[in-house]
């Protein structure tokens, strides 16, 4: 495990964008960087569990940048996880577009692009809870080599900002994709998990293409902080998304 630097970064603006505040972590020693890892938040917001993530990413030897998912209502958004939190971060959820979530992850990847050691070269995508959902999307950029959805839930059957099931963009993505979900999720119920694993199966990619249902585990296992937190299970699904950036090449 490397040690890590790890501090806010505004992203330079872009004019009639909004702000990106995100959170930039990465390995402290002069060494070559194993890759980027765009890391997308639950609802709560990029909060310490989150920023955690991307320092966890960064001890093992790869640049994480955690980046907002409520850029245009709520920036600098930082909650907790008891039930007024939930309250509050779906009503930034159900305010998200697609398009918009594109061209912030466009910019963000632009960025982890242009620092030293990666330059020009291919992203991961980590999303957890509607950031999952949302990491979708995001593979659907060409820049993109692997993306690891957990818990993202409602991908087939509904699209933030409207339009067809996020599930219907799978032929878009060009790199290798990774779902990994709790077979006790009540957000992801089995016929859920079922529309997940016909469309993966479905999509004909040559790419890696793998939904992982892990027992006695339900939302938001991974999370340390959440009442729904299990060793077992965030220790394997951890090792899964290491494994998948290393057989990505990342």
């Amino acid at each position: 495990m490397s040690a890590v630097i790890a501090d806010w970064q505004v992203l330079p603006q872009v004019p009639g964008e909004p702000e990106l505040r995100c959170w930039w972590a990465r390995p402290a020693a002069v060494q070559p960087v194993r890759g980027a890892v765009l890391v997308l938040p639950e609802v709560f917001g990029l909060n310490g569990w989150v920023r955690s993530v991307a320092d966890r990413l960064a001890a093992e030897g790869y640049a994480a940048l955690a980046m907002p998912i409520f850029a245009r209502t709520a920036p600098a958004l930082e909650l907790g996880y008891d039930d007024a939190a939930l309250v509050e971060g779906r009503e930034h959820r159900d305010q998200v577009t697609a398009a918009g979530m594109l061209a912030d992850a466009r910019r963000a990847i632009a960025w982890l692009q242009r620092q030293d050691g990666l330059i020009a070269r291919p992203v991961a995508c980590v999303g957890f809870c509607f950031g999952g959902h949302l990491s979708l999307l995001v593979a659907t950029l060409a820049e993109v080599a692997l993306t690891c959805d957990f818990y993202g839930a409602r991908v087939s059957t509904f699209r933030p900002g409207g339009g067809p099931p996020t599930l219907e963009v799978l032929p878009q993505i060009g790199g290798d994709l990774l779902c990994i979900c709790g077979a006790l999720d009540p957000l992801i119920p089995a016929e859920e998990r079922e529309a997940i694993a016909a469309a993966l199966q479905a999509s004909g990619s040559r790419r890696r293409r793998e939904l992982i249902v892990l027992p006695d585990a339900g939302h938001g296992f991974l999370c340390d902080q959440s009442y729904d937190f299990r060793t077992e299970a965030a220790a394997r699904g951890w090792q899964g998304l290491l494994d998948a950036l290393a057989s990505a090449g990342l």
